[in-house]
């Protein structure tokens, strides 16, 4: 080989490593009650950094899925077929509990286990998480129909993943899908078209156009449609339990900017039968559960991208020189990094603790306000968190082979997901006016923390304050639910996580001691200390 072709300087793979190996992470798992999870943790994060995982992850992106509407013959079938990687992909997150097992599972810090697999899952490739999301949300919903819960939620919570078109009854696991929003409406679904007539005979009979179904290959849908009481909730199977495929017709797959490996579709309804969850004109009180339980699903997928994303980029540095020195031991890029392991390190942190409330009865209120304004602020921070991660690796970064382009192309989808970021914003201020309960124990927790950092007693006195003025709170929705989220953070911060990342932390997201770009952290922040949370070996 000529001199010229000799390889010089170039950073060896990231592979055969164990992604769970993420010291904030696993505090934070013990933390939580789920310390007794740590090995199957270790598992997922042993198969999502292998050359076998990280392939299945790059060769499902690369091969999206397809959409049969008819087959030769001319006859519908309505079928998404995707790549034998995507089903590895599934049979993984299903057999480890990641979808609805929780909820079949009576063990202290259950939902926290979830939580940490799916963050750790999550880094192998993040579409397939999207139907493994709303089966996990689906069955709190389901239960608003005691006949439909007992029927199919065993199904729903098996670790078996049984994907192919037959009675749902018959199969041993079943995957849910969600439709709600339609074209004309979008997140005001309200203004939701699609109709459901009484059958006679307990079901109902729907005619509609959904704009956006999650998951179309999915065994069973939960949907809004306006009932004669109003628009109400449905459960919808693909195939009814005659054995009759249900008047369910694929129109297309959603080309999306990322996400490729999972299929997101406009659906029609032509009389498809489906069945009342919860009361009629109850649909949106019903479905929110839901929507409730995906959107920590959108913290956790932001949460992971940020975390594979800066480690990538710590990896990078350690082993990339220039200018005589490795990357990570040059100041400017030192600090670049330390502020991405920050705001990772804090994503994580708020992640898990929102996990550990959602199964404690007294911890409903502070979940509900604490959720709305952390799914706003972490998933709306992922997408420069990944790009600034990207740019680490320079132009390397910006080429398909590093796997960069599909984190960075994945991130934003997570703000838009589930109510983009007015929604969520606004969804906060909804909180606190219908459940004021919510605002006294999110202080509570905030109280948790009170004197242990002067910055942050000052930013809470400050969110006080914007939370007294009842001026334009439309106008400030974001304002207010960033201030809440960054406090949120820094009290947990400052309880949990070392030194050298709550006085980074509070430094520059409370004390003001910061630039608008990462990598503006003050003079003396610990930085080795704080990159050192993202090293593996």
């Amino acid at each position: 080989m000529p001199d010229t072709h000799e390889v010089l300087n170039q950073v060896p793979p990231l592979v055969d490593y164990d992604v769970a190996e993420d010291a904030a992470l696993l505090d934070g798992l013990r933390r939580e009650g789920a310390a007794w999870a740590e090995d199957e943790v270790h598992e997922l994060g042993r198969l999502a950094g292998s050359a076998r995982g990280q392939e299945w992850g790059r060769v499902a992106n690369e091969n999206p899925p397809k959409l049969h509407t008819h087959d030769r013959y001319g006859n519908r079938v309505d079928e998404v077929e995707f790549h034998p990687y995507w089903h590895e992909l599934m049979t993984v997150a299903v057999g480890h509990g990641l979808h609805a097992a929780p909820w079949r599972d009576n063990r202290e810090g259950v939902h926290v286990a979830r939580a940490a697999k799916v963050l750790v899952w999550n880094q192998a490739e993040g579409g397939h998480i999207c139907p493994i999301s709303m089966t996990y949300a689906a069955v709190p919903t389901l239960r608003h129909n005691p006949e439909l819960a007992a029927t199919y939620e065993p199904l729903l919570a098996a670790t078996e993943y049984d994907y192919g078109l037959r009675v749902p009854a018959t199969k041993r696991g079943l995957i849910a899908g969600m439709s709600m929003t339609e074209k004309q409406g979008g997140s005001d679904v309200r203004a939701n078209s699609t109709t459901a007539r009484p059958a006679g005979d307990g079901a109902y009979v729907l005619t509609g156009h959904k704009w956006f179904t999650s998951a179309p290959m999915s065994d069973v849908f939960l949907t809004l449609a306006q009932a004669p009481g109003g628009l109400s909730c449905f459960m919808l199977p693909r195939v009814l339990p005659d054995g009759s495929r249900n008047r369910i017709f694929f129109q297309r797959l959603k080309d999306k900017l990322g996400n490729k490996s999972n299929a997101s579709s406009e659906i029609e309804y032509d009389g498809a039968v489906g069945w009342l969850v919860g009361e009629e004109g109850r649909g949106v009180p019903t479905i929110i559960e839901m929507v409730n339980n995906t959107r920590l699903d959108c913290v956790l997928g932001s949460t992971s991208l940020m975390r594979q994303g800066v480690v990538q980029a710590v990896h990078h540095a350690r082993h990339r020189k220039a200018f005589g020195a490795n990357l990570v031991d040059q100041p400017a890029m030192a600090n670049v990094l330390a502020d991405l392991v920050v705001e990772s390190e804090a994503a994580t942190t708020v992640a898990l603790r929102l996990a550990g409330a959602t199964a404690n009865p007294d911890q409903q209120a502070f979940r509900r306000l604490a959720l709305a304004v952390t799914k706003y602020w972490v998933c709306k921070r992922g997408p420069a968190h990944t790009a600034e991660a990207l740019e680490c690796l320079g132009g390397n970064g910006y080429v398909e082979d590093s796997g960069m382009p599909r984190l960075y192309r994945e991130a934003p989808l997570l703000s838009i997901w589930e109510g983009s970021g007015n929604v969520a914003a606004l969804d906060s201020l909804r909180a606190m006016g219908k459940q004021p309960e919510s605002v006294e124990a999110f202080f509570a927790e905030l109280d948790l923390a009170a004197g242990a950092d002067a910055r942050l007693d000052d930013a809470i006195a400050r969110v006080r304050k914007e939370l007294s003025d009842l001026e334009d709170l439309q106008y400030r929705a974001r304002r207010l639910a960033e201030m809440m989220a960054l406090v949120l953070q820094g009290s947990l911060l400052v309880r949990f996580a070392p030194a050298a990342v709550a006085d980074a932390f509070c430094a520059s997201r409370l004390g003001g001691d910061w630039g608008i770009a990462f990598g503006t952290l003050p003079a003396g922040a610990d930085t080795r200390a704080i990159i050192e949370r993202a090293f593996v070996s």
